[in-house]
């Protein structure tokens, strides 16, 4: 690899700074690569940012399944706690002392001062009383376990499906991905054949004018003669450095799409011909809509529709539960809990609940006749994607074949065009042709080699849309 100009002025600044040690120079070399077609495409399934986070949604569809499973394993907490009361609550209660007291009284026939005998009061008021104490601690674990529930039931079920969906997903945004590389790639490749072809018009343009200044010096050709080629070979010149800065274009926008850094440097070794793009040309007409990643994706939206109707309408039915609880609570007036000289009470329950739905204001029944509408939505659309992909598959047929023979037309052109200006160039040498003509046939060619380079960049873009459509890309 060449030297870049900044890694020469480096090296001098270090050999006139004296410095000894080795600066780590790789970082900055321009990494380099040279891709066939399908490495472009490896190279870009793994770089592109798109098919990235489509990877991501896998990796959290992954996750939400772990969510939905946990649902039905058991959940087991743990709590410590400690209360402090200031003030203890107060609460008034009936006087339930007195009655018993006057009652004792009036047993035994005791008298009051007067000597007449004591009467139960009609009413013996209220006493405040303060029940608790300063401090409370209490130490607990508990068990909740679902036993039957029929949304987890069905989530449960709908864990595999969601994960395909999040595939295909993937899958979907990978093979647009991977047309669009093909496409760029191979219309680079057809611009390469394009700048050979302009480089050997130029060269032909290149002796027509050493050969017609020749024939000037001889007295054959006049000075205007020259300046007609000079001025041909300029425009040549002008073409040609606008296709190389649109293959440049070309190369910057292959680099973004595959997940490239823009300052390494890519060659493609791949080639394109006429029998490449007709290799197994439409072999198979038929085709299968289950082929079509947009059909699969589809059809998957539509399962998980289903399940999400089962979902609501289990959702209708009991629910079992299972919740335990082992606890240890002890009761202070002063804070001295971690004594293990005091005791403390055991509590612990076990529960078994059955939990029917009766009445919810019907926002059930409106959430399953809004997803049946929702699921009738996506089969309508999965209708007209099988519509879609038969009109893909009709119109790609017809483009392929149509510039398949565009091609094979143009590829003959450019063969005659040579021959007609090879022959023009012979009869101009011996000076029985004009500059004119030959000038003519050379525009001529020229026209036909451009042409054929566009039919060649549209038969492989019809070859992959073909691909595409009947799935097989």
């Amino acid at each position: 690899m060449k030297m870049n100009k900044s890694k020469a002025i480096l090296l001098g600044v270090v050999a006139a700074l004296g410095i000894n040690q080795v600066y780590a120079l790789d970082t900055l070399r321009v990494a380099e690569h040279a891709f066939t077609a399908q490495q472009a495409v490896d190279y870009a399934m793994k770089n592109n940012v798109q098919v990235k986070n489509a990877l991501l949604g896998i990796k959290l569809q992954q996750e939400t399944n772990r969510q939905v499973t946990s649902v039905a394993f058991p959940h087991i907490n743990g709590s410590i706690s400690t209360t402090a009361n200031p003030n203890v609550a107060t609460q008034v209660i009936p006087n339930f002392i007195s009655p018993a007291t006057y009652q004792v009284l009036i047993d035994k026939g005791v008298k009051d001062g007067n000597g007449n005998p004591i009467n139960m009061p009609p009413d013996f008021g209220f006493i405040s009383a303060q029940f608790g104490t300063r401090y409370s601690a209490n130490a607990a674990v508990s068990l909740n376990q679902i036993l039957f529930d029929g949304q987890v039931f069905v989530g449960l079920q709908a864990r595999r499906a969601a994960m395909e969906f999040a595939d295909k997903n993937a899958a979907l945004t990978a093979e647009i991905i991977k047309a669009n590389v093909l496409k760029i790639y191979y219309q680079l490749v057809v611009s390469r054949t394009q700048l050979e072809l302009l480089d050997s018009t130029i060269s032909f343009v290149q002796k027509n004018l050493a050969d017609t200044r020749v024939l000037y010096k001889n007295g054959f050709r006049e000075k205007l003669d020259i300046d007609r080629v000079a001025v041909q070979l300029a425009n040549l010149q002008t073409e040609k450095n606008k296709a190389l800065a649109m293959v440049s274009n070309g190369y910057y926008g292959l680099k973004v799409l595959m997940g490239m850094p823009v300052s390494d440097q890519l060659k493609l070794t791949d080639t394109l011909t006429p029998e490449m793009i007709k290799d197994g040309m439409l072999d198979s007409e038929s085709y299968d809509y289950k082929d079509r990643k947009e059909f699969q994706y589809a059809d998957l939206g539509r399962k998980l529709g289903e399940y999400n109707i089962r979902r609501y309408k289990l959702s209708q039915i009991p629910t079992l539960a299972l919740n335990g609880v082992y606890a240890k609570n002890a009761q202070r007036n002063t804070w001295n809990f971690l004594n293990q000289d005091q005791r403390w009470f055991t509590i612990s329950n076990v529960t078994v609940a059955l939990t029917m739905p009766l009445f919810n204001g019907f926002v059930t029944r409106s959430k399953i006749t809004q997803t049946k509408i929702e699921l009738e939505r996506t089969r309508n659309e999965i209708e007209g994607l099988k519509r879609t992909i038969d009109s893909e598959v009709a119109s790609s047929k017809n483009n392929f074949q149509s510039a398949i023979s565009r091609m094979d037309f143009q590829k003959q052109n450019v063969e005659l065009a040579a021959n007609v200006y090879q022959q023009i160039k012979k009869k101009y040498e011996l000076g029985l042709g004009s500059q004119t003509e030959i000038n003519l046939a050379q525009n001529e060619w020229k026209a036909a080699q451009t042409n054929y380079t566009t039919a060649l960049a549209d038969a492989i873009i019809a070859r992959i849309d073909w691909l595409k459509a009947t799935g097989k890309l």
